[in-house]
């Protein structure tokens, strides 16, 4: 296999069309649908999806993974020979919206003095990131699930801690004895895979769906928190003085979730891979010490979004 031909396949994917993928590679569309029949031609199989945007088959999603290593490999080949490689090798991760607007932020300002890197994240709910790992969109995720994806490897980077609150007059407003009526208060939800608050609502013993509206922007769910939308497992790195200015409301006493978070990564090291993983394990620092058994909570058992 050609490594331009597994270029051109990454360029495809990545970018969504096939003009896109030619501008990044600075050749013509023509020469991308060339390389790409030329790639088909000899693996004997479709790779690409000629959709909008192209997607890998599941043909195409094995070779993905081996695409992106090669390209790796050969750029570290190339550096180490003093060549200087590619200005501007991209590194895929996939990362969760609450780590990105909270303890991630330090790996963005580490990136930006890496002149021969570039980083492509893709947003995407912990529990499902490691799935872009096994189709090989990625190269690491942070990632709730501890299993290692075949060929990767994972380690513990801690635990975010999630606090149930609401605006002071929607509590006010579904109060009910010592507590509020979780039935009837309207909740919100960060998109469809985000099963957090129900489940907490199931542990609660509430069976029938509250009101739900969804906001799918981390910074986006905290402000339509304290508007008042609804009320939401809201990350407490996230709160600031919130709870202390009375701004939001803590809406059950001592209860919380603690979601562990993994880095999972290929097993393949390069310089750039190696260094992604610093910066991800000192930022980390900022987490909460992981406890045995993953996932924790007082008073409510949930997800995460």
């Amino acid at each position: 296999m050609n490594l331009e031909h597994l270029r051109a396949l990454l360029a495809v994917i990545d970018h969504g069309t096939f003009e896109a993928a030619g501008t990044a590679l600075q050749v013509t569309p023509s020469a991308i649908s060339q390389r790409i029949k030329a790639l088909e031609s000899a693996t004997g199989r479709v790779l690409v999806q000629r959709s909008a945007p192209c997607r890998p088959t599941s043909a195409g999603e094995v070779l993905l993974r081996t695409a992106r290593q090669m390209v790796l490999l050969e750029e570290d080949a190339r550096a180490a020979l003093g060549e200087g490689g590619a200005p501007g090798l991209e590194l895929p991760v996939a990362v969760n919206a609450d780590s990105l607007a909270t303890w991630f932020e330090p790996v963005l300002a580490a990136a930006a003095t890496w002149p021969d890197t570039l980083l492509r994240l893709a947003v995407e709910d912990e529990e499902h990131s490691s799935e872009h790992l096994r189709r090989g969109h990625v190269l690491a995720a942070v990632s709730a699930d501890p299993t290692a994806v075949s060929g990767c490897r994972t380690e513990v980077l801690g635990a975010m801690r999630y606090l149930p609150v609401a605006a002071p007059f929607v509590a006010e407003r579904h109060r009910s004895g010592r507590g509020v009526d979780w039935q009837r208060m309207p909740v919100l939800r960060f998109n469809a895979k985000d099963d957090l608050q129900h489940s907490v609502l199931r542990g609660l013993g509430v069976t029938d769906p509250p009101p739900c509206s969804h906001v799918p922007s981390s910074e986006g769910f905290l402000a339509a928190v304290r508007a008042g939308l609804g009320w939401a497992m809201v990350p407490e790195a996230q709160l600031g003085d919130d709870l202390e200015t009375g701004r939001l409301v803590l809406l059950r006493r001592r209860a919380h979730v603690d979601v562990t978070l993994h880095w999972q990564v290929w097993s393949l090291q390069t310089s750039r891979v190696g260094r992604l993983g610093d910066a991800v394990r000192e930022a980390a620092r900022a987490l909460r010490p992981a406890r045995a058994g993953g996932r924790r909570a007082v008073a409510a058992v949930g997800g995460s979004h």
